[in-house]
């Protein structure tokens, strides 16, 4: 039975992903910093919930060594955080906690797994992100730059693991109906108005989509369609995505 290992599985794309796994009948490792829901999701589909933080050095360590020398055949990144603000109104504090997830969360999880999948020559690493890894708009400072970081790594991986057969994959998705908007009033408010072009994706449609990226794997890929056009705008005529979406966003 396959082994995958998914972050960020207490709610929202990550739990959608676990329980889309756990049907298709892989067995799943699911991580995230709230047990209580993480007991819940392993009541509904039968994941195995282990509760840390997943950008904690020692908790990882300790995860590892509760595999005794297992090591997942897919890593799915999809822990993150944050909230939209100006850089001067964003603390240090949480300037740290966005970078924690995605960025350190992702990066602590793939290196504590990189060396047996690297052994083995098989593996692959999913990072979920965001379009603003790509684009950033007003008010989105850490978050944005917490994003690109991430999408960084992914390429930074590309690189190293060419021909090693492990695959880094990086899917982006827009606007999704999970409940970080619930938890981040207000944020849902300074969305750019061209976002409001393209569908908005449910967290199962999303989970769907990156079991689509484990079977037939690409280095990769963007959803809804329109945002992946915009992206393709984006490489010809960044000034002209960049005045748009500035153009388009509430202000402060």
């Amino acid at each position: 039975m396959p082994l995958a290992l998914v972050t960020g599985a207490s709610s929202g794309v990550g739990r959608a992903t676990a329980i889309a796994l756990r049907a298709r009948g892989w067995e799943v490792i699911a991580v995230a910093r709230r047990e209580s829901e993480l007991v819940t999701l392993a009541e509904t589909c039968g994941a195995k919930a282990v509760a840390l933080n997943a950008a904690d050095p020692e908790a990882v360590e300790r995860l590892v060594a509760q595999l005794a020398g297992r090591c997942p055949d897919v890593i799915v990144n999809a822990a993150g955080a944050g909230r939209w603000h100006r850089l001067e109104d964003t603390s240090p504090a949480e300037a740290r906690a966005m970078m924690d997830a995605p960025f350190f969360a992702a990066f602590l999880v793939a290196r504590a797994f990189l060396p047996a999948m690297l052994k083995r020559g098989t593996g692959q690493i999913i990072h979920v992100n965001s379009p603003a890894a790509y684009q950033p708009w007003p008010h989105s400072a850490l978050y944005a730059a917490s994003r690109g970081a991430l999408r960084s790594l992914h390429e930074a991986l590309r690189q190293d693991l060419a021909g090693s057969g492990v695959l880094s994959s990086h899917i982006t998705f827009g606007k999704v109906s999970s409940d970080y908007f619930l938890s981040n009033p207000g944020t849902e408010e300074r969305l750019p108005r061209i976002a409001r072009t393209f569908r908005t994706l449910s967290p199962e449609a999303c989970a769907a989509l990156i079991l689509r990226l484990i079977d037939r794997p690409r280095a990769e890929t963007m959803h809804p369609p329109l945002l992946a056009f915009y992206l393709r705008v984006w490489r010809i005529w960044p000034g002209l995505v960049r005045w748009l979406i500035r153009i388009t966003s509430p202000r402060a």
